[in-house]
């Protein structure tokens, strides 16, 4: 009861995180302050988000791990396990690789007249982390609807 407690809060932690940032956040901060100071306020949240991400992936791919070897269905479990791990290895990815690339030029989006060429690189890395959180956000929908399925065929 209380892994099945811990494995759920991840996931509504984590799923939380992504929804209040991508919908409520990020937009309330680039809407309200010039976009200079919106990046400077983004750039210093993003460790957190993604440490969120981190911590609370990994607890509820561990979890759902240990839920396919112990309970049935396995083969929700299973699907749970798949989804958690992509989207884990999705927010590794971006919080790791793409993110400090993108904080490397994040400057070419202030300047007045741009690089061409750094300000393509940023619109395209930035397009990829919106991508990336999209897709995050989906699997682990998918995780959750996959362990609903699990509990409800359980009883």
């Amino acid at each position: 009861m209380i892994a099945l407690f811990v494995y759920l809060l991840a996931i509504s932690c984590w799923l939380g995180g992504i929804v209040f940032f991508s919908f409520f956040t990020a937009p309330a901060i680039f809407t309200q302050l010039p976009i200079a100071e919106a990046g400077k306020v983004v750039h210093t949240i993003f460790p957190r988000y993604y440490a969120l991400g981190y911590i609370a992936g990994t607890i509820a791919l561990a979890l759902s791990i240990y839920f396919t070897a112990v309970r049935e269905p396995r083969l929700w479990w299973g699907a749970s396990v798949a989804a958690l791990a992509l989207a884990l290895g999705l927010t590794f990815y971006a919080g790791a690789i793409v993110r400090p690339r993108v904080d490397t030029i994040r400057s070419v989006s202030e300047e007045q007249n741009p690089d061409p060429a750094r300000k393509a690189e940023f619109d395209h890395l930035h397009r990829l982390s919106v991508y990336l959180n999209g897709a995050v956000l989906l699997l682990d929908l998918a995780a959750l609807a996959a362990t609903a399925e699990a509990l409800v065929r359980r009883g």
